[in-house]
């Protein structure tokens, strides 16, 4: 009983951290309606198609993770009430395998952040700066994010392998 608890809890948790992946996209796609309103410059203009796109990924990530997690919730207390050791074990091989994927993200998204640092650098025009800039912060904000997430999973994972051995 005690795993299918911290498995909710876990998932309740990821819920309310994915909250914050559509919190920045409105956010994004509020400065990309402002710059479309309000811009004056070329610059601020070239910010317009960036910051959307920016905030679609953003929301696209934030509303996929929020309904996979929400319906875990549920799916944990069936599967673990079927059966709780293949529950248990197929909760260890799914962790693993974020973990996994946490360290190819924590290795990837540094490498955009120095690509898009160099394209601000490099490249003098107000569009690909706009884009180079927007990518930092976008990449930024999944490092927030996924930084705790990972934190948060890296928990989750001792607390299984406690119970389970």
């Amino acid at each position: 009983m005690e795993l299918l608890k911290i498995a909710q809890e876990w998932a309740k948790a990821e819920v309310f951290s994915t909250r914050f992946f559509i919190i920045f996209a409105f956010l994004f796609i509020a400065a990309s309606t402002g710059f479309w309103q309000l811009g004056k410059t070329e610059l601020a203009k070239a910010y317009i198609i960036p910051m959307l796109v920016a905030g679609s990924l953003l929301m696209t990530i934030g509303l996929g993770l929020f309904f996979t997690n929400k319906s875990r919730i549920g799916q944990f207390e069936k599967a673990y009430y079927q059966d709780a050791s293949t529950f248990a074990d197929s909760e260890m091989a799914r962790v693993e395998g974020t973990l996994k994927e946490y360290t190819v993200v924590f290795k990837v998204v540094p490498i955009i952040i120095v690509i898009a640092a160099l394209l601000i650098v490099f490249i003098n025009t107000p569009t690909w700066r706009a884009i180079g800039i927007t990518t930092i912060a976008m990449m930024i904000v999944i490092l927030l994010i996924d930084g705790t997430a990972h934190a948060r999973i890296n928990a989750y994972y001792k607390q299984l392998i406690t119970l389970i051995n």
